[in-house]
């Protein structure tokens, strides 16, 4: 289950793809923002600035200042801003590609049935996770549909 936090940096990003979209973009507040993706303002700054860390959007001073997308939305990947926002996402720590750890019970990972089960089901979770990027949420009313909970 994605968290409420990685719910609110979708919707951001949904935003800022739609004005990424636009014939003449424009950095868009924090207010505008949170006024059309119906995230709380104060939650937004922080993670704006965890997005902008990590070279997803660009934050821009001064009067017409705000945020805006500098990576095209093809290229932010799902995945990759689902581990940046809420971290690891393998459900076994054994199974982690980022933050691999083995478990402290287990024995032996080769004939561990449940690191065996789990694997299956995530490397399909993967596959499918992997190939998504903010541009397939933005052509797809039913995936941003979903995120947005409706």
């Amino acid at each position: 289950m994605i968290t409420q936090k990685m719910k609110y940096a979708l919707k951001a990003l949904l935003v800022l793809g739609d004005e990424f979209q636009r014939d003449r973009p424009e950095a868009l507040t924090i207010e505008a923002i949170a006024k059309r993706s119906g995230a709380p303002k104060r939650f937004l700054e922080q993670i704006l600035i965890e997005i902008r860390n990590a070279g997803i959007v660009a934050s821009i001073r001064g009067r017409a200042g705000g945020y805006m997308l500098i990576k095209r939305p093809e290229d932010i990947s799902i995945s990759e801003l689902l581990r940046l926002i809420d971290g690891p996402i393998a459900p076994l720590p054994c199974l982690s590609r980022r933050a691999y750890q083995r478990c402290d019970d287990c024995t032996d990972e080769a004939s561990c049935r449940l690191r065996r089960v789990f694997a299956e089901v995530f490397w399909s979770y993967l596959i499918l996770i992997d190939s998504l990027s903010l541009a397939d949420m933005l052509g797809s009313p039913e995936v941003a549909m979903q995120v947005s909970g409706g």
